[in-house]
């Protein structure tokens, strides 16, 4: 059994939000599809860290959940900045349960298991020291309660964490989020969110004893990445 990552999958099945317009989205639900049926087999996980669907509601997204429960592997999805159909999590895995969808489980104030692995992690936030406002506040501070609280589901286990916001970029960092990660002796870190030119300026590699990893699903040319 193998685990992946890949973020910000975008789908828009049933919604009027073509991702084809933007330069390297090209037909990217098809090539999502055939590379993940050339590297995922049915006995795998892959951790998708955000911005799932554009769907407005969990009915809207049934066509984009459906695609996903159609590819191999286990899925375990996250709340990204644009998933607008995310509600509570009784809501999402009765939905997941009526519908059949069985391959699909969430990641969200809790944390999973994979072989010896405790997978955990949170949406994250951007706040800017200079601008952000105390609503940006409020948010992280719940954020960070949220990685917290996955992070102690995960006991005594070694921990990987996903994000989809970035707690690094450029001169950017988010101190909040970093200190929880090394409070809880992480070294690990997959995040997405940020596209096209900005990959450039993405922060790939260790800080700190952590280790960070972009996940994009345009960074990744549509093909999940391979963390064991």
């Amino acid at each position: 059994m193998s685990l992946f990552a890949i973020a910000d999958t975008h789908l828009s099945l049933s919604a009027d939000k073509p991702m084809d317009i933007f330069n390297g989205w090209s037909d990217y639900v098809q090539r999502l599809e055939k590379n993940w049926r050339a590297v995922v087999s049915d006995g795998d996980t892959v951790v998708i860290p955000g911005d799932v669907s554009w769907a407005m509601s969990l009915e809207g997204a049934q066509k984009d959940f459906a695609f996903l429960d159609s590819l191999p592997g286990k899925k375990i999805l996250m709340k990204g900045n644009h998933d607008y159909w995310w509600t509570t999590a009784a809501k999402m895995n009765a939905f997941f349960a009526q519908n059949g969808l069985d391959t699909i489980s969430l990641l969200h104030n809790n944390s999973a298991e994979w072989e010896n692995l405790a997978l955990c992690g949170t949406r994250g936030w951007f706040k800017d020291e200079e601008t952000g406002t105390e609503h940006d506040a409020k948010v992280l501070r719940r954020e960070v309660g949220r990685l917290e609280t996955s992070l102690k589901c995960a006991g005594e286990r070694e921990k990987l964490v996903f994000l989809h916001y970035p707690p690094l970029y450029l001169h950017y960092t988010c101190p909040e989020i970093l200190h929880v990660l090394s409070e809880y002796g992480v070294h690990e870190c997959c995040y997405g969110h940020i596209h096209g030119y900005g990959c450039r300026s993405a922060f790939i590699g260790e800080s700190e004893g952590v280790r960070y990893r972009l996940v994009s699903a345009d960074f990744l040319d549509f093909v999940p990445y391979k963390l064991r």
